[in-house]
Parts: C-alpha cells; structure tokens; sequence
C-alpha cells in the first residue's frame, strides 16, 4: 500500500473536512516516514493570483514507531480561494508533497495542489430550500388549463393536439423559428397545484414566463410583462398565491445576458414602437449592446436573435436589480428568487449588485445559478469566479451530480461516482451544498428516461432524435434504471429537481423533443407513485435536510453512503449491477427499517438487480 503523508478528507490530517469560513481555524498535520529522518516540513500556500506564503510545520509526536506527525493552525482571514502544498527536508535532500487523487497526498517532484474554500464569515442560504423538491415547469407545455388564452401575436402557431411532437424541422427558409405554441397558461398550472403538492414539491421553478416570440422565451421581448400566450399579471400573482397555500414557492428563470432582437430594448425587427437601440441611435438602451463598425453587433453565442447584453452597465443593472427594476416586480407579486440563466457568463459586478438587491428585500430569497462546472473554481468573464463565497449565488444548477448519477447508471463504475460526488462536497461550502439544485433531466438535456438509454442522444442530428423512440423492452429497462438513479438524486445532498413529466414517463432526445406536453391522462402511473413514494422519504427524514454527506463504500458496481444528522441516520446502497446481492451492513444498521421497498433486515440486506435501499436507523 502506498504512503499517504496527507489526506484532506481525513480528519486526523485536516481538522475541518471541506470549506472554511474566513477567521476560522484549521489543523494541518502531515504524516512523514520515521526512516527519512525528516527536519523541516513547510507549508506552501497562496490565494489565487497571489504569490505563495511559507509556513514551518512543527513536529508534534510519533505515530507508532515508525511514523511522526507535523501539524500548523492557520487562520484564513479573507474569503476567496486557496491553494496548497507541502515540502519536505531531510539529510538526503529536499521534497515535495503533492495532491494525487482523491484527497491523498504522494512525494512526488510536482503535481496537483489541494483547493481549499474560504466563504465569506456569516454566508446564510435560505433554510425553507433545504430538504425540499423542486418542480421545474416548461411552461407552455404544462397544461392549458380550463380557459385557454385566445388573444396572442398572429405569427405564432398553435398546435391541434397536445400529442403532437414540436416542430424541429427548419422552414422553407431553412430556419428553426420555435414559433409553436402548444398553449400551456400560467392558470394551467395553478390548476395543477394539488398534483404537484402530491409529489412532495415544496419549489416550483418555471422557465421564462415574459414576454418573448418564441415558445422557449429565452429571447425576452419585455421583462415588465407576462407573455400573452401565458395569461396576465393576475393570473402569475393567483399562482403565486395558490402555490403558497401548499407551501410551494415559485421560482422564475432571470434570461439577462441577452434579449430578443424582437423586443422592446432592440427592436429590429420594428415590432414595437419603442425607440430600440438598433434603429435609434438616441435609444435609452443603446448602452446596453455592443454595436461593431460593420452595423453588426455582438450576440450571444453568434445567434443574430440574441444580441448580448452588456451586464456591468449601470442602467441595465438598475433596470434589473434597483428599485422597482425587474427582480423588485415579480418578486413583489409573489416570485420567491430567481434562477440565473448562463449566471457563469454574467460579470461579478452584475451578480453582486443583484444579489444585494434581492436579499435586501428578503434574506430568503433564493438565488440559483446555471454553471455547468464546479462552481467554486470556475474560470470565466476573464477570472476565477467567487459565485459561492458569500456575495454573489446561494448555490447552482448541479452538473456535477447530475453526470457522476447519469454515467453510474449507464456504466457501473462506482468509483468514479464517490469521487465526483466527493469532490464537490469537499469545494462547496456546506451552506451551498444543501441548497444545489440536483437535476438529472432539463430543457437544455435529453429526457432522462431517452438518456440513460442512449447516451449523448442530444448530440445526434435531429432526424436521427426524431425517430428514436424507446422499444417497450428498453422503456422498462430505462424506467428500472432511472428508479434508482431518483435515489441517488433523492438523497445526495441538496434538493432534487424534476423536470416535468420525467415522474409521468415522457421520453424525448434534445431540443425541442424534451420539451412534448406533459401526458395527461396517460401517465406511467407506476413511475408517478415512485417519485411520490421518494418525496414522502424526504418529508420524513431530517437527515436529508442539512445532514452530513459520509461515504461508507464504492466498488463492484455498488456504492453505498450515509445521510447523517443529530437525530437520524439513513443508509443508501445502489445496485448497478445486472444481478440481486447481499450486502453485509455495517452494526448500526442490523436488523434496522428499510423504507423505500420494505426489505428484509437482518446482518445483510438483499438489494435487487439494478436496484437501491434505504435502511433508517
């Protein structure tokens, strides 16, 4: 077995596991080899972009007969990112410390360095969020609802029937417009509030409900007001409401790196008598886009229907984030926060002036961001990001988790997972962690049932998306997979967040096949009362709110982990492989109550064949 001289997930190495808050005190302490008759032990370390800081590790007693310790107490003072290392002297010369994998340190000339979070002293996240479910809505494929919006711009086009598939096939001008509607309203959804209650929803995320000419609405038309097709500024404020009554929240999607070309602030397409900054050169918004020498101007990711915003302009973030801006409205007619479109491509100073703005109307409000990577050492706009250090995000969209439980599902490699999963819970400050938002389905991937399926079926060209539809034979494998798959989703730390419809058996490739209507009337009744059956778990189990997140074991295609806090402990074993095993339980957890498929207990537990259990202790 190879020497670890430093673990960071080890207690007896680090005193704190994972992020720090600023003042804190942290132990180091570094295991040398008695043979290398070790003198010196140095701790290297700096923030980020900043120059590296030495300091002389002392020798603190033996640790059996062949090995001694040397530790340091350091105090981070300011928030922000650092990075460390440790080197060595012996009468043979000097050496280094590096990170290898997995928290562990190797002597090796060089390598990687350990990250260590330092979060703002004081950072709250909204309590109510922690140990809920979040409902994400693609709205106008919800429900119509009893009273069908009739007035609306003529050149949308409404579908016939609800069954049919949204068109993906490019115009006779070879463009994809998005201009079909199928009429999904804001009191559609208000109508389905008890459904939604019943699946144990507690957040109700909804994708962009402004005004915009396109059914996805990512190109926002006017941020004052609710698309017509939707309903009114009634009917969101009645939604509101009602959702209230069932302790739900209703969460909006905030689009601000770009508009519309067709809107207000725009207006190329002169459909508003507005004085758009493309064709009025005295427009109040001309600040807010690049406009280039040529006449072109700059877009979002080179769509000519999405011109940039420019999001560190002061007029467009009091717009946004000042008094009776766009956040203030909807979060005073009942909005409860706002998740962040493309929040890694806004610059630092919009997200802290927004930021500032919502908690100053209420701490509670929550704030989530869509970042792809790890969140905690992002590189964009120019820099390292500090989206999670106190200022800026209560937390993000979960990628990482939603990839580690998606390839385990697809591949077994149990490994991989505890390590991915592992990782961000030692970068993320807890705070965050418990609110993340645990998706493993949206609107920009595949449905989750087609992915597990087929992986990377988004990729594919559309005809090929198109045709492929699940074979009764892999609909029930899919449907076996992704029961296990919510599992995990279901207990990992955070909140998890379902897609609509992923409870009711949609499938679908990418864009816009993950975006049918929602099946009433011909649900997979099965797969509902499974996603009703896991929000009862959550409900239930304190552990699932804020408790710690302990690794127990991940080989052989099994992983198993804790969910542990003061009062309850839950233990979790996912099965990937093809057959039923034993799993031999740890002595807490003999003869204890298995709660998800009421399994026998005793000094082992059978979990099934691409299964999973959930023993409370």
């Amino acid at each position: 077995m190879q020497f670890i001289p430093f673990n960071s997930r080890d207690i007896r190495h680090k005193s704190i596991f994972g992020s720090t808050a600023a003042g804190d005190n942290l132990r180091l302490a570094v295991l040398m080899p008695r043979t290398f008759s070790c003198n010196k032990v140095t701790l290297v370390l700096h923030k980020d972009g900043e120059e590296n800081i030495y300091r002389d590790l002392y020798w603190c007693g033996m640790n059996g007969e062949n090995e001694e310790w040397w530790d340091i107490n350091i105090t981070f003072e300011t928030s922000g990112l650092y990075f460390y290392h440790f080197t060595y002297e012996t009468p043979f010369g000097r050496g280094n410390i590096y990170l290898r994998s997995g928290g562990c340190g190797e002597f090796a000339p060089n390598g990687n360095e350990w990250q260590q979070t330092v979060y703002k002293k004081g950072f709250e996240t909204p309590d109510w969020a922690k140990g809920g479910i979040m409902y994400q809505i693609f709205p106008d494929r919800f429900n119509i609802g009893s009273a069908p919006v009739k007035d609306y711009p003529a050149d949308r086009i409404l579908h016939k029937s609800t069954d049919e598939t949204p068109v993906w096939e490019p115009d006779k001008n070879g463009k994809i417009l998005n201009n079909d509607y199928f009429g999904g309203t804001l009191k559609g959804i208000e109508e389905k509030l008890p459904y939604i209650a019943s699946l144990g929803v507690n957040i109700l995320y909804l994708n962009p409900i402004f005004e915009a000419h396109s059914n996805h609405r990512y190109n926002t038309a006017d941020y004052m007001k609710i698309d017509p097709m939707l309903g009114t500024e009634d009917d969101f404020k009645s939604l509101c409401k009602t959702a209230d009554k069932y302790s739900i929240k209703v969460i909006l999607d905030g689009v601000f790196s770009h508009t519309g070309s067709d809107s207000i602030y725009f207006n190329r397409e002169n459909r508003y008598e507005s004085k758009g900054a493309y064709n009025n050169p005295d427009s109040p918004y001309k600040d807010w886009f690049t406009f280039k020498n040529d006449g072109t101007y700059k877009t979002w990711w080179g769509i000519d229907t999405l011109p940039e915003t420019n999001e560190d302009t002061e007029s467009f973030i009091n717009f946004i984030a000042g008094k009776n801006g766009v956040a203030e409205k909807w979060l005073s007619n009942g909005a409860y926060g706002f998740r962040l479109d493309v929040a890694d491509e806004l610059p630092d100073k919009f997200l802290d002036e927004f930021s500032k703005s919502v908690k100053a109307l209420n701490k509670d409000y929550l704030i989530i961001g869509e970042v792809w990577e790890d969140a905690t050492n992002k590189f964009s706009h120019g820099g390292r990001r500090r989206y999670l250090l106190g200022d800026q995000l209560d937390s993000v969209m979960n990628y990482p988790f939603a990839s580690a439980i998606l390839t385990f599902m697809r591949y077994g490699v149990a490994e991989n997972f505890m390590e991915s999963i592992v990782s961000v819970c030692e970068n993320y400050p807890k705070q965050a962690l418990n609110c993340l938002m645990n998706h493993i389905g949206t609107h920009d991937t595949a449905r989750i049932l087609t992915s597990l399926i087929y992986d990377s079926i988004e990729h594919k060209p559309r005809h090929i998306q198109a045709q492929c539809k699940l074979t009764n034979e892999e609909y029930q494998k899919a449907k076996t997979l992704l029961k296990t798959a919510t599992v995990l989703q279901y207990t990992l730390p955070g909140f998890p967040s379902v897609y609509y419809g992923d409870e009711a058996g949609l499938q679908g490739g990418g864009d816009p096949f993950n975006r049918g209507f929602f099946p009433w009337g011909n649900e997979d009744t099965e797969l509902t009362s499974w996603y009703k059956k896991l929000g009862e778990i959550r409900r239930n189990s304190k552990s699932l709110k804020d408790g710690d997140f302990i690794p127990y074991s991940a080989m052989l295609s099994c992983v198993a982990y804790k969910r542990q806090c003061e009062k309850e402990t839950l233990f979790v074993i996912a099965n990937r492989n093809p057959h039923e095993i034993d799993y031999y339980l740890p002595e807490e957890f003999k003869y204890q109550k298995e709660i998800l498929l009421g399994s026998l207990v005793t000094d082992l537990v059978k979990v099934p064949a691409f299964g999973a259990v959930i023993i409370k202790k």
